[in-house]
């Protein structure tokens, strides 16, 4: 590993760690010509995947993006770090399991948007909006009526049933 100080290439693992749920391992490292520390992180990578842009050009999938982009819907809301980074590895994780190496960008959004329904609301809309490029005020009103729709839905499956056939 390069130092990022020096870039002597003279560098040791000093400490190695599991992290974030053991899918990453967090590695120390010292420079042997500089002595500077800094501290690196390994993970996992299924296959190399490419993002199909809707004006058909392809770049190579970037996972610190798509982190950045959850981390600004997210910003000033108070989710756990552990719980939006097993949603970017969730969703990377089914990137990679696809089977394709080439994934359009409205399927990443589309995983994002899911993701963060389930993590936070507001995030959810901050990112809805962006993602289906909304132009006016009715086109909130109409993804708030979807959500709290759908909070209904599940209030109403949360329900106890009748009790009238518990009387014994």
């Amino acid at each position: 590993m390069r130092c990022p100080y020096c870039s002597s290439d003279d560098t040791q693992v000093k400490d190695s760690r599991p992290a974030e749920d053991n899918t990453v391992i967090r590695r120390r490292r010292v420079c042997g010509d500089c002595g500077g520390r800094f501290t690196t992180f390994e993970r996992v990578q299924l296959r190399d995947l490419n993002v199909i842009k809707k004006s058909g050009r392809r770049a190579p999938f970037d996972r610190d993006k798509l982190a950045r982009s959850v981390q600004t819907a997210l910003r000033k809301r108070p989710v756990e770090p552990e719980r939006i980074e097993r949603m970017i590895t969730g969703i990377v994780r089914q990137l990679e399991s696809s089977g394709d190496s080439d994934v359009a960008s409205e399927a990443i959004g589309h995983l994002v948007v899911e993701g963060l329904r389930g993590l936070d609301d507001v995030a959810y809309v901050r990112f809805a909006s962006v993602y289906r490029n909304f132009r006016e005020a009715k086109d909130f009103e109409e993804l708030l009526d979807e959500l709290s729709g759908d909070e209904e839905a599940e209030a109403g499956a949360e329900k106890p049933a009748d009790e009238e056939g518990d009387k014994n």
